[in-house]
């Protein structure tokens, strides 16, 4: 047997300078040194790449890495290196070297100096490379993140379904396929198409024991996250955004707050990305502020919490992100901040692609949400999504997490599901959740109307509970497989056999007793709160009263007069003054003057009467209004420039130049794009738009008016019609 020639710990401890190896360590490297194919599932911090660096380092030839990420394989070729006196022991090969570079590489396996050879699957297929590598002692290939391979892994590349093809064609040699977040599916799709289906298999317990799992309504998401990270001064920390926006515009409110923090994302030169790694594995910053493209294969030990602004787009992203905290055994804090209107943005998103991507996102994205909104032990929830069992009173970090530490109340809500779907039944199942939800409620829509549903008996039968609630049991139900979404008039929901089955027998059905999840903000599970950093409920309801009446006064929607947002900035910072007011987020001078006075008056009365002193620790400063093109945009559009025009003349996307026009029209200033709308959207088209916005929207969220009108507009044409609206009605 090959692998018996070789004193493992000895060379263990001359290479790394460890004494012994961790977990199955051992086994694997053995295994591959017997020429065996060899599958690794092993979480993130588990000692996945000293599998395949050790076994090539004491073997001839040159091992072939195949890595996704230029960063990754950047930063394992300079530790290696800094082991090794030899620089040409380890190499990168991709597109980012020079000519010279490459030659470089290229003589240095010919000479039998490099062990270990990183390498893109892009670059892998060029000619020359697989002539090349075909006149060369090749020990084993090592497939790193594998689960890139699967169209169900959470960071799937189709450039990664042509390796084995290519292996073939340069020559076959024993296989390492790693990867540290696999479900049984994900597991068995690599295996598959690496043709290595006989492989050893060797599989690491996922349960990081050490990391806190919580999940937080996303409510007032920027104070609630300073107040977070104040708590823990000089701790490292990454939050995950989804949008390269969100991420420059939050590093920026934290800087503002004291915050030392950075942006991190894929649309930053190289040089800036660079510095900003090392600025963070230096300890020279505290917080990166980052897309998904930052962290693989980022070895720092001693990243103290992870959080994630938005939730990633399937469990196996959630996993691996927050798998970047504690990775030196000491606790980890995973704070995920959830709303679902988020996940009905990722569902929108997936519309646009085929069928069958579509059906696998969507599968992906409702177990994000089980999870988001279930009231079991998470570690357990997320160890039984990877097909392992787990004990969540006894096992190791039993208590290490929001519903084990803090049990929410459960409610039997069998009856209202089997009403719900018996309702999905009399309706022939051809709505949407939002129409349904409208209908058991007793509330119209455009939808109810035109099927004549308003005057059937089940019109309002459930109007004794709230909307949020029935949305609740709907998308539980989803998440239960009583109904599913059908994909091709995406978001009708149909009834699933199990649905069917239920309604003839409906067996226990429990709930989180409280599914409105924006009352959930002060619970804080065990954080440390300054004071006056609650939201004051009482006087947010005082506030959403008065808005009511403003609203019937003005005859606008309430949304029209302040948004939820600026009500909620409200109740925690009690500006009893019109220039208080300003201050408060989302409110410009105008709106302050047009619509403030009884507000401020309200809450001057209410802080009399209740005593109470106003905060001043912690106002969040927020990105000052960004408008600084608004004369320009103003005196534009009042010459009836074309908006195109505009965002070119200032430098601007069509997405930028949105942003700066709603940012102007809710601070409480007039535009007037008619002329511009009136050559892209049928008049028609607006009338209905504009009266849905006064009469039938309960927000002016775009998720609700892309619900609405998605089929007929996109985004960006909405999002002009919201502009118009808020300018006619508001301002």
């Amino acid at each position: 047997m090959s692998a018996n020639k070789y004193n493992l710990k000895a060379s263990l401890k001359k290479h790394f300078g460890f004494s012994s190896f961790k977990g199955q360590q051992e086994k694997i490297i053995s295994s591959l040194l017997d020429k065996k194919d060899v599958f690794v599932l092993m979480p993130t911090g588990g000692g996945k790449s000293l599998c395949y660096q050790l076994p090539a380092l004491i073997q001839e030839g040159t091992a072939i890495v195949i890595s996704p990420l230029i960063a990754l394989m950047k930063n394992q070729v300079d530790a290696i290196r800094g082991l090794h006196e030899e620089e040409g022991i380890a190499h990168v090969l991709n597109s980012s070297l020079s000519k010279s570079q490459t030659n470089r590489v290229l003589s240095d396996i010919k000479n039998g100096v490099t062990k270990l050879l990183y390498v893109a699957p892009e670059s892998l297929t060029k000619e020359e490379y697989i002539n090349f590598f075909k006149d060369i002692d090749i020990s084993f290939f090592a497939i790193d993140e594998a689960h890139c391979i699967s169209e169900w892994g959470h960071d799937f590349r189709p450039e990664y379904r042509n390796i084995k093809s290519i292996i073939q064609k340069i020559g076959e040699q024993p296989i390492i396929a790693l990867t540290a977040t696999a479900t049984p599916k994900v597991q068995e799709d690599i295996q598959k198409t690496l043709g290595m289906s006989e492989a050893l298999v060797f599989k690491a317990s996922f349960n990081r024991a050490n990391l806190f799992y919580e999940v937080r309504p996303k409510v007032n998401i920027d104070k609630q996250i300073i107040q977070f990270i104040n708590a823990r001064k000089g701790q490292s920390g990454i939050i995950y955004c989804l949008s390269r926006k969100k991420v420059e515009e939050l590093a920026q409110t934290l800087q503002l707050n004291g915050i030392s923090a950075i942006p991190y994302h894929a649309g930053l030169d190289s040089k800036t990305r660079v510095d900003h790694q090392d600025k963070f594995l230096m300890q020279d910053v505290d917080i990166v502020v980052a897309t998904i493209a930052f962290g693989m294969g980022i070895d720092k030990p001693d990243v103290r919490f992870v959080i994630h602004y938005d939730f990633p787009k399937s469990l196996e992203g959630y996993y691996q992100e927050t798998g970047r905290a504690g990775r030196d055994g000491g606790e980890g804090y995973c704070l995920a901040f959830y709303d679902y209107k988020d996940i009905e943005k990722l569902e929108k998103f997936l519309s646009g692609k085929p069928v069958s991507e579509r059906e696998v996102g969507l599968q992906l994205l409702n177990e994000v949400v089980a999870y988001a909104e279930t009231s079991m032990s998470r570690r357990k929830f997320l160890l039984h999504y990877f097909g392992e069992e787990y004990d969540e009173l006894n096992g190791e970090g039993a208590m290490m997490d929001d519903n084990m530490r803090n049990p929410k109340k459960l409610v039997d809500a069998s009856k209202e599901l089997k009403l719900f779907l018996e309702i999905v039944q009399e309706t022939n199942q051809k709505l949407k959740l939002k129409d349904l939800v409208k209908l058991i409620v007793g509330k119209n829509t455009v939808i109810t109307k035109s099927y004549g549903l308003d005057t059937e008996t089940f019109f309002g039968c459930g109007k004794d509970k709230s909307e949020s609630f029935w949305r609740g049991i709907g998308r539980q139900a989803i998440v239960h497989y009583y109904l599913e979404k059908e994909v091709e008039s995406y978001g009708i929901l149909k009834l699933t056999d199990l649905g069917l089955k239920f309604i003839k027998k409906p067996t226990k059905f429990e709930i989180a007793e409280d599914h409105d999840y924006e009352a959930l903000i002060n619970q804080q599970n065990d954080e440390p709160q300054t004071s006056g950093g609650a939201l004051d409920e009482t006087l947010l309801k005082y506030l959403k009263e008065q808005r009511k009446k403003s609203s019937k006064k003005h005859k606008i929607p309430p949304f029209a007069i302040f948004q939820d947002a600026s009500l909620e900035d409200m109740a925690l910072q009690y500006p009893t003054s019109i220039e208080e007011l300003n201050s408060i987020f989302g409110v410009g001078e105008g709106k302050a003057k047009k619509f403030g006075k009884p507000f401020v008056e309200l809450i001057a009365r209410y802080v009399e009467d209740n005593g109470i002193e106003k905060p001043n620790d912690l106002v969040v400063k927020q990105i000052a209004n960004k408008s600084t093109n608004k004369v320009y945009i103003i005196q534009s559009t009042d010459r009836k420039m074309n908006l195109e025009d505009i965002a070119k003349a200032k430098g601007l996307t069509m997405e930028e130049l949105l942003s700066e026009m709603e940012s102007i029209v809710y601070q409480g200033t007039k535009i007037d794009i008619s002329y511009y709308i009136e050559e892209v959207i049928d008049e028609d088209l607006q009338e209905e738009i504009m009266d849905f916005l006064m009469e039938d929207a309960e927000t002016d969220g775009l998720a609700e008016l892309l619900e609405e009108f998605g089929d007929d507009l996109d985004e960006e044409e909405l999002r002009l019609m919201r502009i118009k609206f808020i300018s006619e009605v508001a301002n």
